[in-house]
């Protein structure tokens, strides 16, 4: 069963620089959907909140392989529900550590603002180092894959490994389709079926997103969360060009956040060392859609690092 922290709750907290969830009823529609989506997920073999400079890390351990661990990091309004389909795939590959990104909604429980770029990678490098002695592979999917290249550009040395799946603001900005994602995200009285729709573009209308329990968790947090962040910045080619880790990036040619080939051959020439690919098939939902192709690819490629059991 899942436990829940003193999160930031009500009106208290607006003016404070820092996420926090606008009203009880909405921390509580939140809650449950949280609830309801960690009831799809494998045992946690551990649960630690993990003090920071700048808030409360939630994170969990699930599987105790052997190997460096692979730690997720989930897109903008997603927390560790979102990795239902992923994580029994993952943890066949390498013990796997999740965390709920601070100042998103989520578990998390920020108590200092966040202001530029260097601050985010110093909670994570904080949570990080609290959690692991060694450097640990990384992979993040949409806002989550800029987060761990963030982490690697400022701490280098915590990082064994980059994965990232459609993820934006690395290599290039978004489309306008993107753009009013964003927006729906932040405008609280936004009809849930305007909400709902953004949601969709995002999946390429797949499934409603309130017919999964992920979707309805996104749905809560964009409604019901209030978020004080930086403006994303892009980190700059020569941030880019010097990254020495190996680095697998993986683009969705359905995704709605970018032009996905051309970010795929910059991709390529500025990191020649890294392993850039455009699956066609995909959308920005790409976690959820492909988790044995995810799974397999990632197998792969860490084992090309190191291979499993070491």
């Amino acid at each position: 069963m899942v436990e829940f922290p003193e999160c930031n709750v009500g009106p208290n907290f607006k003016g404070k620089r820092v996420g926090y969830f606008r009203e009880t009823a909405g921390y509580r529609r939140y809650a449950a959907a949280y609830r309801d989506g960690f009831a799809e997920l494998p045992s946690v073999h551990e649960t630690v909140d993990v003090p920071t400079s700048f808030g409360t890390v939630r994170a969990y351990r699930f599987g105790t392989g052997a190997g460096t661990p692979l730690v997720l990091l989930p897109g903008r309004q997603a927390a560790t529900p979102l990795w239902a389909a992923n994580l029994p795939g993952l943890m066949a590959v390498r013990p796997v550590i999740t965390l709920d990104l601070l100042g998103e909604p989520g578990l998390s429980v920020q108590s200092k603002a966040l202001t530029d770029e260097a601050d985010q990678a110093a909670w994570l490098s904080e949570a990080l180092q609290a959690l692991e002695s060694r450097p640990v592979h990384v992979l993040g999917v949409s806002i989550g894959g800029w987060a761990a290249v963030n982490l690697a550009v400022h701490h280098p040395e915590q990082v064994a490994s980059l994965i990232t799946f459609d993820a934006p603001f690395v290599f290039g900005g978004v489309t306008w389709k993107m753009i009013l994602v964003s927006l729906g995200a932040v405008l609280p009285g936004m009809p849930d079926k305007a909400r709902n729709r953004l949601l969709g573009w995002i999946s390429g209308g797949v499934r409603a997103p309130q017919e999964l329990p992920e979707g309805q968790l996104i749905a809560s947090g964009m409604k019901d969360f209030a978020a004080y962040l930086p403006v994303t910045q892009q980190p700059s080619k020569q941030q880019l060009t010097a990254l020495t880790v190996p680095f697998l990036g993986v683009f969705a040619g359905r995704s709605i956040v970018h032009r996905s080939r051309r970010l795929a051959a910059k991709a390529r020439k500025l990191l020649p060392g890294g392993q850039f690919e455009v699956w066609p098939e995909a959308s920005h939902a790409i976690n959820g859609e492909f988790p044995k192709e995810i799974a397999d690819r990632v197998a792969q490629f860490l084992d090309g690092i190191e291979p499993a059991g070491n």
